[in-house]
């Protein structure tokens, strides 16, 4: 009885720990937010008020949809994320699975290898990254930014996911086998279902950094067609003055598809931060 009321107990606090980061993670937003729907002057008279009475302006949304295709940038996001994370979470979780499965000469070593992206940035290869794409007629496409995002994505995948899939039954596993399952069986109908909390985990801290990048798309696919919401936005900032308004309301605009993400992964995201809470 009291292991399991201290067990209950760790549960319970993980989660107010995480609820207590959620908030002040999402107060910036908050800000940003309320911004977007005021004035130029009251967003710099007081800027954490409410949008009330003469404050209240929606001049800056006005001009995002006047102003460029936003439509168009927030569907290249919105590919671009998703593609890439689909890829990063089947080839990591693929990757993972034969590191942890697998015992073979150099096993350790190929794991360090693979690590090494996380500790290495992807952009210091930008120069080269570049030269590949130009040579493969993929400049100022959104293929160009979906193979750089899994290329950074994988490292932390494998990492992550290759320790939570050393965690499940061999067992299991070798049960499948006996039935006469096929690896790739075992994988999808087996290891991939259980390890899901980290797997969203990983689509997480995975798609925040895609979603907010502006260094690959400004290099690799600036052309209109291409553009993604973050490289859009930065047509609201000027040399010698910004479209505030405008500004915030393009940055609102595009924190809604990362919170409608975050809220379709939060509960298997909560089970993979707390998994250890409950041991």
């Amino acid at each position: 009885m009291s292991s399991a009321r201290t067990s209950l107990g760790r549960t319970v606090a993980a989660h107010a720990v995480l609820i207590a980061y959620t908030v002040i993670a999402l107060f910036p937003v908050f800000v940003i937010l309320i911004n977007s729907l005021k004035t130029r002057k009251a967003i710099f008279g007081d800027p954490l008020a409410l949008p009330l009475g003469k404050s209240f302006d929606l001049v800056g949304y006005q001009t995002v949809m006047k102003q460029g295709d936003f439509v168009l940038y927030f569907q290249n996001s919105m590919t671009v994320t998703v593609a890439s994370l689909f890829f990063v979470l089947l080839f990591g979780a693929m990757a993972a699975f034969a590191l942890s499965e697998y015992r073979f000469r150099g096993n350790t070593l190929m794991g360090l290898y693979l690590a090494l992206g996380i500790m290495i940035p992807i952009r210091l290869g930008t120069v080269a990254i570049l030269e590949m794409m130009v040579a493969s007629g993929l400049v100022n496409t959104l293929t160009a930014l979906i193979l750089v995002y899994t290329a950074q994505g994988l490292p932390l995948s494998v990492f992550i996911l290759s320790e939570f899939m050393k965690s499940v039954s061999n067992d299991l596993k070798n049960a499948g086998r006996i039935d006469g399952l096929s690896e790739y069986a075992i994988f999808f109908r087996l290891v991939l279902p259980l390890v899901r909390p980290a797997m969203a985990t990983v689509a997480v801290f995975t798609m925040i950094p895609i979603w907010n990048d502006l260094w690959f798309p400004l290099i690799l696919a600036s052309a209109e067609q291409t553009k993604t919401v973050t490289l859009g936005a930065q047509v609201f900032i000027g040399q010698f003055q910004n479209d505030w308004n405008a500004l915030l309301a393009a940055l609102s605009l595009a924190i809604v598809p990362v919170l409608v993400l975050y809220l379709i992964f939060s509960r298997q995201l909560i089970r993979g931060i707390t998994v250890g809470a409950v041991k």
